[in-house]
């Protein structure tokens, strides 16, 4: 019988007849893995609940025509539960697992699963704001997709900054020479809290004020949607009155 055997994430899921559910995964060896899970919506399921966004499982699965079967579940990080209870870190979890979603839509690697896991867990444990957690991974998911954003040296020229003309399209901060008309301008305590959630410098992030979390998110939110090409829906409702 062709089966495997990995860990995964649970980023969403569909229900599927009277008592089945489509799964998807974003796995550690296997990518991105949609999968059908058997009778998990009857009282009594065996691993019906360890199937639920956010959570991370060692699961064993058919190999099927167009939907992979699950066969076995078992639990490995139950960050679901945490998480669900708070919306802050719901919102931002949320927009975490449509990122991932989106950015593996057609590859997938090793660190995409270990950042979303890394991620997961650090908000489950409430370890720092919820948006900064969000924050962070957002610009360390697009890295490593191949999108990072330059915070210090000129994005077009190489020219060493620091600059403050910030411009979405030509991935970050720009030199004046380099600047279009009009180009917006980040202070340095915004790009400085920016440099650090991209280098996960925690002790920089969470020293930084209210005002500068604000503005920082704002110009995460622009570059991811922009390179996203198509907005998060989940990210209009992240809450970041605790960011």
């Amino acid at each position: 019988m062709p089966t495997y055997r990995d860990e995964a994430v649970v980023l969403r899921t569909h229900k599927l007849g009277e008592a089945d559910r489509i799964v998807t995964m974003l796995s550690r060896q296997h990518g991105k893995v949609r999968a059908v899970a058997k009778g998990v919506r009857r009282t009594g399921s065996r691993f019906g609940a360890r199937l639920e966004p956010f959570m991370v499982v060692d699961v064993q699965c058919y190999i099927g025509r167009s939907l992979d079967i699950v066969q076995q579940v078992e639990m490995l990080g139950s960050y679901g539960g945490d998480i669900a209870g708070d919306y802050a870190r719901f919102t931002a979890a949320t927009a975490m697992v449509e990122t991932a979603d989106r950015l593996t839509e057609h590859e997938a690697g090793l660190q995409h699963y270990l950042l979303l896991v890394g991620a997961l867990r650090s908000l489950s444990r409430a370890e720092h704001a919820p948006g900064l957690t969000l924050d962070s991974y957002l610009l360390r998911a697009l890295s490593i997709a191949g999108w990072a954003p330059s915070f210090v040296d000129c994005a077009v020229t190489g020219e060493p900054g620091p600059h403050s003309a910030f411009v979405v399209q030509l991935g970050g901060v720009v030199s004046d020479a380099a600047a279009p008309p009009g180009s917006p301008r980040l202070d340095a305590d915004t790009l400085q809290l920016l440099a650090a959630l991209l280098a996960g410098d925690w002790q920089t992030a969470d020293a930084a004020d209210e005002r500068t979390r604000a503005q920082a998110s704002g110009v995460t939110a622009a570059y991811t949607q922009f390179h996203l090409e198509r907005g998060l829906r989940s990210l209009e409702h992240v809450d970041r009155t605790t960011a």
